[in-house]
């Protein structure tokens, strides 16, 4: 967190289903330690607490190799299995096997953006490192990206490091959520960036490698360790990548980007946290059933959003999106009708839960059992956005809910004007 020698006294575990009595109990232990940390001259605090090598044991208990290279070994590694192996062994890896960053192939990114190579993009949480343009090349090298993905990772970046974000959440939390990238604008045609069939899966370059690119930043730059900072307690696949574009060509309605206030000619990403992809399918062919079993997909009990409110995602394909907008539906209408029926019995909330709800979301009448709460605080608070193919699916992605609002940027030079194409970036450099 930017500070090594902040003196931490922690309970080593979860809380989770203990008693009162066992609570007290383990916080009772704790004492002797409080008490020795606010005594303790604070210059020997300082040696003791940063000399422990907090990642050096979790390392251990995950039985992770811990033979490390010399930092020049690593650096003349040319072989991918080797670099691979070597990288994970310094845990600055997915898991996945990586292309090494050479010098070269660093350089061939860097050629994609006007900034400096060591000016700070953005400081990522919760290590609040400095992601620099040669970091975020290293990263991107690493995944797999080609150097012309630069522009959009750079956006990327600056939009997990708005402070409405709130990236912090997002890396030290035991909730398995990730951040979705969502691209829009005529960049996703330049660089081949999957909206249609299967745009959440594989199969796609630049949809595969600029989410995981993404992920090795988290990791190398921000910090977020599985078992050390990220302590999710199952996990995601989305936590490997999780990018798409949105299908323009085919939405009834403006794109996303243009919702969010920018020009449509105008490339951009938008960045939201994600807790899961919960499908649903509407077999029958009008809009009113699209609008009727998507309503009941999104009223979901125990999602982050029932529970934080914040924003939640309705994904629909452009067949519902077109049947739905001949209804007479505007994106904002879609909004309304999900935030006036996708809602919870307040009845079916377990009693012994209430009081946690009912501290996050007061407004409802908890004593009132026939009364329901939305899935939402406000209508804006749905984004509804366009991917996929025509079919019978659709699917709701609840986030993490208020801790973290979604944050768009426009792949733009550094002075802020947008780019009309990543190679007007490569062509500044001659």
């Amino acid at each position: 967190m930017g500070v090594p020698s902040l003196p931490i006294v922690s309970i080593p575990h979860e809380l989770f289903g203990l008693s009162d009595k066992q609570i007290e109990d383990a916080a009772d232990k704790l004492i002797d330690d409080i008490v020795r940390v606010l005594t303790t001259p604070r210059e020997k605090l300082i040696e003791e607490f940063r000399s422990k090598n907090k990642l050096e044991e979790v390392e251990q208990k995950l039985s992770r190799p811990r033979v490390l290279p010399t930092q020049e070994k690593v650096k003349s590694r040319a072989n991918a299995l080797e670099a691979t192996a070597a990288f994970y062994e310094r845990g600055w890896t997915d898991g996945l096997p990586i292309i090494p960053p050479t010098e070269e192939l660093v350089e061939e990114m860097l050629q994609f953006t006007d900034r400096k190579r060591d000016e700070t993009v953005a400081k990522l949480a919760p290590r609040w490192g400095k992601a620099t343009p040669e970091k975020i090349a290293v990263n991107a090298v690493m995944a797999g990206c080609l150097p012309e993905y630069m522009p959009v990772l750079v956006a990327a970046v600056e939009a997990l490091g708005d402070p409405q974000f709130n990236l912090f959440a997002l890396q030290a939390t035991t909730n398995p959520v990730a951040p979705l990238l969502i691209v829009n604008g005529p960049v996703r045609n330049e660089l081949k960036v999957n909206y249609s069939f299967g745009a959440f899966g594989p199969g796609w370059r630049a949809n595969a490698t600029l989410g995981r690119a993404i992920r090795l930043m988290l990791v190398n730059i921000g910090g977020g360790m599985p078992g050390t900072t990220d302590k999710a307690i199952q996990g995601h696949p989305a936590k490997f990548t999780f990018c798409a574009a949105e299908n323009e060509e085919e939405s009834p309605w403006e794109p996303l980007h243009v919702s969010r206030g920018l020009k449509k000619e105008v490339s951009a990403v938008t960045v939201v946290g994600v807790q899961a992809e919960h499908n649903f399918v509407v077999w029958d062919g009008r809009g009113e059933s699209f609008l009727s079993v998507a309503a009941n997909a999104m009223s979901a009990f125990a999602t982050n959003n029932a529970f934080h409110a914040g924003t939640a995602v309705l994904v629909m394909n452009p067949g519902h999106a077109q049947i739905v907008s001949r209804l007479g539906y505007s994106r904002a209408d879609v909004q309304k009708y999900m935030y006036d029926n996708a809602h919870i019995s307040l009845g079916s909330v377990p009693r012994q839960e209430v009081p946690h709800y009912q501290l996050r979301r007061p407004k409802f009448g908890w004593d009132m059992h026939d009364s329901f709460m939305s899935i939402t605080d406000k209508p804006d608070d749905i984004m509804v956005v366009v991917i996929g193919a025509v079919g019978a699916h659709g699917q709701f992605l609840p986030t993490f809910g208020d801790p973290t609002i979604p944050t768009t940027r426009p792949i733009a030079f550094k002075d802020g004007t947008p780019a009309a194409s990543v190679y007007d970036f490569k062509n500044r450099k001659k």
